[in-house]
């Protein structure tokens, strides 16, 4: 039988921040799964930075969201009912169908995951698209080697909390990270085993870093853009690597934000400033699993959530997140 499930639509395209009313909380009804379907009832959503993004009418390496229609996003839950033989009722599953309560899904467009290994809600963050990010990024895109100085910004975030972690495990020699507000700086000390942690609201940013990182820097992970791509560039050795993961800074501007205007040091340095998209290094996943079970379970890996209940607050939980208010992954708890 069919089920009532709330779902939240972009109703209009943000100009600089969204603001709340950009968006509606809509009822609707979902049918019986056919064949080869599975109805889900979604019991986690993960709000992130790349959905803003999509808000806008521009192409993009995702669709953009389309105006009176539910928006998407990775979510977890668990399939009540179901026209297939591969997925039966009880599956606990990942998808893409976020922001509703319940999903009708082919059953192809959903994975299987194993909840006895970790919770449900890890798939959406350490165990899934988040520490896959952080993993390719520091082993593909700006490889770490041993003995490294490591910078990332956005680091009490759902990325470089975990890309500062795996840093250390890759071998890096010291580990730097930025964020916003004493609380976050304290935490990337005392909880996330960092070496030095930067208020960048303290001071001027480059003075901070070369305090920080006295050396030097050899891989930046970038999670920001703007000002602390341009002091990353100021700090980074010879044959530095970057690793351009986003630039948050930048998400809300109206108008065209002006680059470093000291990229020419990547020419004297022969820096390596490379962009990338979780997406094309699907192939990690397993050996990032592998390997991320064992940090998690010896306490190398530790991974923290803000949580946030109810789809009816999932806008406020994304406008939270892209405003820096949470430590770790931001995920709206759907379920009780």
């Amino acid at each position: 039988m069919s089920v009532t499930s709330r779902e939240v639509h972009l109703v209009s395209r943000p100009v600089g921040e969204p603001r709340p009313d950009d968006f509606s909380l809509v009822e609707t009804t979902v049918g019986d799964p056919g064949p080869g379907e599975v109805l889900v009832r979604n019991d986690w959503m993960s709000v992130d930075p790349y959905m803003r993004g999509r808000m806008n009418d521009v192409k993009s390496y995702v669709p953009p969201y389309q105006l009176g229609e539910p928006m998407d996003g990775g979510a977890v839950g668990v399939v009540t009912a179901s026209g297939s033989d591969d997925v039966p009722v009880g599956t606990a599953v990942l998808h893409s169908a976020g922001w509703r309560e319940y999903a009708l899904l082919p059953a192809k467009a959903v994975r299987a995951v194993d909840t006895s290994l970790a919770p449900a809600e890890d798939y959406l963050g350490v165990l899934g698209m988040v520490g896959l990010t952080a993993y390719a990024g520091l082993t593909e895109v700006a490889p770490v080697r041993e003995g490294d100085v490591v910078f990332v910004s956005g680091a009490a975030g759902a990325v470089g909390s975990i890309a500062g972690q795996i840093a250390r495990q890759l071998g890096a020699s010291r580990v730097v990270g930025s964020a916003g507000g004493p609380e976050k700086k304290r935490r990337l000390l005392e909880e996330f085993g960092f070496d030095a942690a930067i208020d960048y609201r303290e001071g001027r940013l480059e003075e901070q870093l070369a305090e920080a990182a006295p050396e030097g820097v050899d891989v930046y992970f970038d999670n920001v853009g703007g000002d602390h791509l341009r002091a990353a560039i100021a700090a980074m050795r010879n044959h530095g690597r970057t690793a351009l993961c986003g630039a948050v800074s930048q998400y809300n501007a109206t108008e065209p934000a002006p680059g470093p205007d000291n990229l020419f040091l990547a020419v004297g340095k022969r820096l390596n400033l490379r962009g990338f998209i979780v997406g094309d290094h699907g192939h990690l996943m397993g050996e990032y699993a592998e390997r991320a079970s064992g940090w998690i379970a010896d306490g190398r890996l530790r991974t923290e959530k803000t949580v946030v209940e109810g789809v009816d607050n999932a806008v406020r939980a994304f406008l939270d997140m892209m405003r820096g208010a949470n430590t770790g992954k931001m995920l709206v708890r759907l379920t009780s």
